[in-house]
């Protein structure tokens, strides 16, 4: 029986690497003797569904075709990329774009649901605001309705960047509908002829003239540019949170800006503060010279250019849930900048807009909006608890190894190592999703008071807004508590994140499907992929910016004189390496960004690091993991091919310049081939001779 299975494995085997290995020609079979120990080889291998599912995934991804040690991306990803055709509706497609998907199709199931006995009010308010949306119908009622917003200087309720604990309102300038890289380029930049078409078409639309609408919007595109030029930041200094933290009473600020009553407006902002603020109170302006620049420039600029701004924004807000004519406009915008050529179905659209999908990172951690309800719905039924614990384990054994790791760095002093255990120590994660988001009287009592029962979405819309207003204002004197539930209720968020004013790594319940996490497979494709990015989100406590934040949160240079020149220096190689990748759209070579991109990269750096050395720790520990079905990699080398797996991405040329020009984040194939060329034991894994591209002499590290 046991030579029986042993010929079966065999027969199945199709493609990998493993050191002492005779490789026969080029059909991916190795010559493998029947002795007992290769015998005992095969034995060992998991043939569960979960096994035989993720060895399946990993044949249908890789290329053969190319050396690991070459290129890795290309080799994990490579015929993911030739197969995957990317969705007419959509800029890019890879692992997490599909995670996404596939959480907006759980969640269109969910709010079009019948409702249960005894649920949450709120429920039903949920499928209500959804159905709304759903009415196609809506444009017609958007031209006579809208909200009462500012996008010249905005206000919002935060915390106290040096006591977080502390809420504090902020100036800040707005956020541009089209990036401001390409607005200060002015009308002769394409992107940003496209957006004056799109605004253009709109109006004529909604029943203006075509010569009076291109006069006066090019007018206001004009001054949205302005606005762009007087609200940049020197890239060298966008990444330093100081800059942004400029606490002055109200009073003061008036005198940024004389003739403009702050106290007055503020308060007209939130009219539910439990005492209305005073000008004696304190207030951060996060970029003081933006608003000089705006009090000396507005009064130049006619009220009508003004208000014709303010009511473009409003309308551009609202065109997504428009009629299928307007999503044709837009889509007609969309595929000028990232190559869309169909629109998003309308349920899509709406099931994003009522989960809040739409909205950034921003509206995760506002208070009072209906995401604690939406994950309620979402945990109830897609996230079990031995899901949670297996994951709980895993943050703990990677902040574990992240501390053995600090103890053998030798560029830190010992003062500022104690001070990096201790916010370690009190990093808080959260894993998937608060548990009182199940207790239907505390979800009833939190939301006491809202009601989306219009036909309405713009009404409902309105009515959410205003509750969420209204609650900001009545808890702005109250301390500040970030391990709430009523901040970490949205399990329904696809993406992980660390949060530095609260020291904690959001791991929402959404983010555990797929190639990110399977219960049911092997630790090592676990640890390799939501593994990586648990140690990227604690990473991110310690890169350029979460650097600057204390265990607490608070925004304090804790850091020894020559240890954070030392950090500095370390982050510099970063920099320069990824500074000195390019990348080859149409004909025309881009460096990437190595600076604005350095946190994402000092991230992904160390997470995988972390990941590894935790998994190899619990391996010591526990014993040998058995291999997969097909493949004759072994698993470290799987490990290494589940951290790629995360990063395989089909996309555009446009999106794939808007990243380039823009982002935050690191092209996908660099960041598999960046941290991995830098770590030593991928090399080793993978018997990368020194000087390959994926073993170079010269490596980066900074944790």
């Amino acid at each position: 029986m046991e030579f029986l299975l042993f010929l079966l494995l065999v027969s199945t085997v199709s493609a990998g690497y493993r050191p002492g290995y005779r490789k026969q020609g080029g059909n991916g079979v190795f010559l493998v003797s029947g002795n007992k120990t290769e015998i005992r080889k095969a034995l060992s291998t998991c043939l569960t569904p979960g096994c035989v599912k993720s060895a399946a995934t990993v044949l249908e991804m890789i290329d053969l075709k190319v050396d690991p040690c070459n290129n890795f991306y290309d080799f994990a990803c490579g015929n993911f990329i030739k197969e995957t055709t990317i969705p007419d509706h959509k800029s890019e497609t890879g692992p997490f774009s599909m995670m996404e998907d596939k959480l907006i199709q759980r969640l269109r199931k969910l709010f079009e649901s019948i409702p249960v006995a005894n649920e949450p009010k709120i429920f039903e308010s949920v499928r209500n605001y959804y159905k709304s949306c759903m009415d196609q119908v809506f444009s017609a009622k958007a031209n006579q309705k809208g909200p009462k917003i500012g996008r010249i200087l905005e206000f919002k309720i935060g915390v106290n960047l040096e006591d977080v604990n502390i809420r504090m309102i902020s100036a800040t300038s707005p956020t541009p509908v089209l990036s401001p890289e390409f607005l200060i380029n002015g009308l002769k930049n394409k992107n940003v002829q496209a957006y004056f078409r799109y605004m253009v078409d709109i109006a004529v639309y909604l029943g203006a003239k075509k010569e009076i609408a291109e006069k006066e919007l090019k007018e206001s595109l004009l001054f949205e540019i302005k606005l762009a030029e007087m609200m940049s930041v020197p890239e060298e200094q966008s990444r330093n949170a100081t800059v942004f933290n400029n606490q002055m009473t109200i009073k003061e600020a008036n005198k940024l800006f004389p003739g403009f009553n702050w106290t007055s407006h503020i308060n007209n902002i939130f009219p539910n503060l439990e005492t209305p603020l005073q000008s004696y109170e304190v207030i951060n302006v996060e970029v003081p010279i933006y608003v000089k620049r705006i009090a000396e420039y507005l009064h130049t600029v006619p009220t009508r250019v003004q208000a014709n701004y303010l009511i473009w924004r409003i309308i551009n807000d609202l065109v997504l849930y428009g009629d299928k004519t307007m999503q044709q406009i837009d889509l007609k915008f969309k595929n000028i900048l990232t190559g869309e050529s169909l629109a998003s179905p309308r349920w899509e659209i709406c099931t994003k807009a009522i989960a809040g999908l739409s909205d950034g990172y921003d509206y995760f951690f506002m208070e009072g909006t209906q995401l604690n309800a939406v994950g309620a719905m979402y945990a109830k039924e897609y996230f079990p608890e031995s899901s949670k614990n297996i994951v709980n384990d895993m943050v703990t054994n990677i902040k574990k190894e992240f501390k053995i790791m600090l103890d053998e760095l030798d560029w830190i002093d010992d003062i500022t190592r104690k001070k990096a255990h201790v916010k370690v120590d009190k990093m808080t994660p959260h894993v998937g999703y608060a548990k009182e988001i199940l207790d239907n009287n505390l979800i009833n009592e939190f939301y006491e008071g809202l009601e989306l029962a219009s036909p309405d979405f713009l009404t409902n819309n309105l009515i959410l807004k205003s509750f969420v207003k209204k609650y900001l204002s009545q808890i702005y004197r109250k301390p500040m508590d970030h391990k709430s539930w009523k901040i970490h209720g949205g399990a329904a968020f696809p993406n992980a994140f660390f949060e530095e004013n609260q020291n904690s790594i959001i791991l929402p319940a959404a983010v555990f499907t797929g190639l990110f996490f399977q219960a049911d497979r092997p630790k090592y494709m676990n640890y390799g992929a939501i593994g990586s990015v648990i140690g990227h989100e604690i990473t991110h406590g310690f890169d350029d910016q979460g650097s600057q934040s204390d265990d607490n949160g608070n925004l304090v240079n804790w850091w020894d004189l020559d240890t954070k020149q030392k950090f500095l220096d370390k982050t510099q190689c970063i920099i320069d390496q990824y500074g000195n990748y390019t990348v080859d759209i149409n004909g025309t070579v881009f460096n990437l960004d190595g600076i604005n991109a350095q946190g994402e990269n000092i991230a992904d750096n160390g997470g995988i690091k972390q990941a590894y050395r935790a998994y190899e720790r619990l391996m010591k520990k526990e014993g040998k993991e058995q291999f997969l079905p097909g493949l004759q990699y072994t698993p470290r080398q799987l490990f290494w091919i589940s951290v790629a797996s995360l990063q395989c991405n089909a996309i555009r040329d446009k999106q794939l310049l808007n990243i380039v020009l823009t982002g935050t984040h690191t092209l996908s194939r660099f960041r598999v081939n960046g941290p991995l060329s830098n770590q030593k034991e991928f090399s080793k894994d993978w018997n990368c001779p020194p000087g390959s591209p994926m073993n170079p002499t010269k490596k980066c590290s900074v944790w």
